[in-house]
């Protein structure tokens, strides 16, 4: 297990544009996207980092841009250092495992949520009015049912605080129809290839959320990262009970452990959280080593 990876910092390339996750640097051309062991929930960057957690959502997408290639292109370049600009060539070995160069693309600014289960915020809209984002639901319906077919839930990207839930109409008066259309279809297709896989190993992507961006030619290509524990809720098929919530190997346990500590007074939910403990860390760790190694076969490199 490698020392965490807070932030990168590589001597004449910064600073770089810091998201909750990942450091962006602007290389001209192309991007070089490095993915720290930072972890964020409910909108904070919560200490302290998670091990290897960089490098496994890097290799993790890595894993499922290859594998679903034909199903929608992505940005991706290089994925290793050796293929990277010579004059990265000093930091090769931070930059291992953990980093990509990719292609620039103009940002869809809504998040392309698919979601094949009723889960999180969607459950809870249900809870109130039987519907998600505006689309109805069957009565009845329990936390983590599966749905009858999947849908598609967009949603707004705040540059501070939640993500805002929307209807398909209101993402197809921004964009127009006919693009609104064409990320409706991709996600869709996405996320039924890539559930179908995880199917296979033995694990139900209930939702996830892609990013999508258009190059100059208006291709439209997959960008950041796709399925991965961060932007999934992978739940063990073995151990799915409808009614409540799943064992799972994303971040959700975690959520509910500060759920935990809000309803404990330790936390008031308008500040970052106290540090996490030791074993929720290591938890959390092994939770996404664990979903690495069913879905693509393989140890973490």
């Amino acid at each position: 297990m490698d020392p965490v990876l807070w932030q990168s910092d590589l001597p004449g390339y910064g600073p770089p544009l810091r998201g909750k996750v990942r450091d962006v640097y602007d290389l001209g051309d192309t991007l070089l996207i490095v993915a720290t062991d930072r972890l964020s929930a409910y909108d904070f960057v919560l200490q302290p980092g998670i091990p290897d957690k960089g490098k496994i959502l890097n290799q993790l997408s890595n894993f499922w841009f290859g594998h679903l290639a034909e199903v929608a292109p992505n940005h991706l370049l290089a994925t290793e250092p050796e293929d990277f600009p010579a004059v990265l060539a000093p930091f090769r070995e931070i930059l291992r495992g953990r980093s990509v160069l990719a292609r620039k693309a103009r940002v869809v600014p809504f998040e392309c949520v698919a979601r094949g289960y009723l889960a999180g915020s969607g459950f809870r809209e249900y809870q109130q009015t039987g519907t998600v984002c505006g689309i109805p639901l069957p009565a009845g319906l329990q936390r983590a049912s599966q749905l009858p077919e999947p849908i598609y839930t967009p949603a707004t990207k705040a540059e501070e605080g939640h993500d805002e839930n929307v209807t398909f109409e209101h993402m197809a008066r921004a964009l127009g129809r006919a693009p609104a259309d064409r990320l409706r279809r991709a996600s869709l297709d996405l996320y039924e290839a890539g559930r179908a896989y995880a199917a296979e190993r033995g694990i139900i992507i209930a939702d996830t959320k892609f990013e999508f961006g258009t190059t100059s030619d208006g291709t439209l290509l997959v960008i950041d990262e796709i399925l991965t524990p961060d932007s999934s809720r992978f739940w063990p098929a073995d151990r799915y009970q409808p009614g409540g919530s799943q064992p799972s190997f994303d971040k959700q346990p975690l959520r509910d452990y500060l759920a935990g500590v809000k309803r404990a007074g330790k936390w008031n939910g308008n500040a970052p959280p106290p540090p996490l403990p030791a074993e929720v860390v290591s938890a959390t760790s092994a939770r996404y080593r664990d979903a690495y190694r069913r879905i693509t076969g393989r140890e973490l490199a």
